[in-house]
């Protein structure tokens, strides 16, 4: 348009000063701009696009296989056409990119009538993740550089990174409730529902402890012998606040303590015992269906933006899962913990207020957290006080940070477990400490 209003006022002062030759020049340079503009409309519009990708859903160290074929469904060659396959900025950060990629995104190409090209690259997952996989942005135009195309072609895919699960050595962070499914050694509770033998009876015995068979039989009072056990299910608080962790940290805290989630919650599962998550971090697929992805087509750099993964969110909703026993759970929990992602909307206390209808009175609520703040800690103090069985799970490398957090968990009677590196993973479950 600016060309076009620039040869119009041309034209008005060449036939006001009856200048010919420019007035010829402009008519020539009028034709080339309307032969451009249509051709360059065309070269946008004929062409379609079909992305493979070899699959939905991976783990971390797995490889992704991507194809991109172009055709030029038009009648007319194209002489040039720059095609990218868009990739989330924040998925090739230069610190640790979360994907690393093998070939070319990015291609310039000419067509021929009906030609097609093909784009391949492959991508290696190394870190967790909800990522977006397109769309396509072209930018096509004539070779006089007056009119240029630009487009997105096919919808994107998303691709599903699940998070690192580390075995554990062991686990004994269980809920000490005189009713439940793992046979304790310390017999501070019994089990009235499991029998382990009789006794005779002694002075004191309470009348609900007689075995009235065993007395019928043998003629002397005899009570029942029972076994201590406790509740080992979990639900799992994840604190995913943008103010709990250190930029200069990231993302190696944030994604130590996805780990350590995903551990749990997958060894709690194998177990049998029920296990849930609870967490004030962003669901990326969520989001993305309340904002979806735009397509513009004016020009490059709003086509590739619109395009994009939006990165803000002000809504306060908190990611649950609820806490049950199922074979398919530790599925439900890794794949909603592969989309969580830093928030700055709900606190840590605001979570355990909104969430605390949620969350079982008979499993122990393993709460991560990075930033022990007061507040926090008298939150999770008001649960003790409520019934549940409370640990907290500190992650932060300092030993010296760690004995400053386990001081106002002390004074709630919470008990603390260092989470310091991913080797701590292994054995930071092993030790009693509710």
């Amino acid at each position: 348009m600016k060309w076009m209003a620039a040869a119009l006022a041309l034209l008005v002062i060449a036939i006001a000063f009856d200048l010919g030759l420019l007035a010829y020049a402009i008519y020539a340079l009028a034709a080339i701009l309307l032969v451009a503009s249509s051709f360059t409309t065309q070269w946008a519009q004929n062409v379609s696009i079909v992305r493979t990708i070899s699959r939905r859903n991976a783990n971390v160290g797995d490889t992704v296989d991507v194809a991109i074929e172009i055709e030029n469904g038009g009648r007319w060659p194209i002489t040039w056409m720059l095609v990218e396959d868009l990739i989330p900025a924040g998925a090739m950060a230069r610190n640790q990119p979360a994907l690393s990629f093998a070939g070319d995104r990015m291609a310039v190409l000419k067509f021929a009538q009906g030609e097609k090209h093909r784009i391949e690259y492959r991508m290696k997952c190394n870190r967790r993740g909800y990522f977006q996989i397109g769309p396509t942005v072209i930018e096509t135009g004539d070779m006089f550089g007056f009119n240029r195309r630009y487009r997105v072609l096919s919808e994107p895919y998303y691709l599903l990174v699940t998070p690192q699960v580390v075995s554990l050595g062991g686990y004994d962070i269980s809920s000490r409730r005189p009713i439940g499914e793992v046979i304790m050694t310390n017999r501070l509770f019994e089990d009235p529902t499991r029998i382990a033998g009789v006794r005779e009876y002694q002075r004191g015995d309470p009348l609900n402890r007689i075995h009235w068979k065993k007395t019928a039989s043998t003629g002397q009072l005899q009570c029942k012998i029972y076994e201590p056990s406790s509740l080992a299910g979990a639900t799992i608080v994840l604190d995913f606040h943008a103010e709990s962790f250190n930029p200069k940290h990231e993302p190696v805290r944030s994604e130590l303590a996805i780990t350590a989630a995903a551990s749990i919650a997958s060894t709690l599962a194998e177990m049998g015992q029920q296990v849930g998550l609870v967490s004030n971090g962003r669901d990326a697929a969520d989001r993305i269906r309340e904002e979806g992805w735009l397509g513009d087509d004016r020009t490059r750099d709003l086509a590739k933006a619109s395009a994009t993964m939006k990165s803000a969110s002000d809504r306060l909703r908190p990611v649950v899962v609820p806490t049950r026993r199922s074979a398919d759970q530790s599925i439900h929990i890794l794949r909603a913990l592969a989309r969580l992602e830093i928030t700055n909307g709900m606190t840590l206390p605001t979570l355990l207020v909104e969430s605390a209808s949620q969350l079982p009175r008979d499993a122990t609520v393993i709460a991560i957290v990075s930033e022990m703040k007061l507040e926090t800690a008298i939150a999770l103090g008001n649960l003790k006080k409520q019934g549940y069985s409370v640990v907290a799970i500190v992650n932060t490398f300092s030993e010296d940070r760690f004995v400053q957090t386990t001081g106002p968990l002390l004074a709630e009677k919470i008990g603390a477990l260092h989470l310091k590196d991913e080797n701590s993973i292994r054995t930071i479950c092993e030790k009693q400490a509710c």
